[in-house]
């Protein structure tokens, strides 16, 4: 299902307009945005958890040159699903 697609869908099962169905949707990815790059975790009832965890700086080495290179340490956007969402896709 792509962007469009989804839209659609939500449009019809809110009874709205596709225009209005996008900006539900684009508020609702702005804020998931905006509380995981103030680090907070979210928690979406019978979906799941979107995260934020802290990589720590590690060094990788080029298998083809065996050149070493220091990876900095970045924030990195994790999620796990929850069970009932598990339970219903099996």
């Amino acid at each position: 299902m792509n962007n469009k697609e989804f839209i659609a869908e939500l449009a019809r099962r809110t009874k709205s307009s596709t225009k209005e169905a996008q900006q539900k949707m684009n508020a609702l990815v702005q804020e998931i945005t905006e509380r995981l790059c103030d680090e907070d975790s979210i928690m979406i009832s019978n979906f799941g958890t979107f995260e934020t965890k802290k990589r720590l700086e590690r060094v990788l080495v080029s298998p083809t040159t065996g050149q070493r290179m220091l990876v900095p340490p970045k924030i990195v956007v994790g999620f796990k699903q929850s069970n009932t969402l598990k339970s219903k896709i099996k």
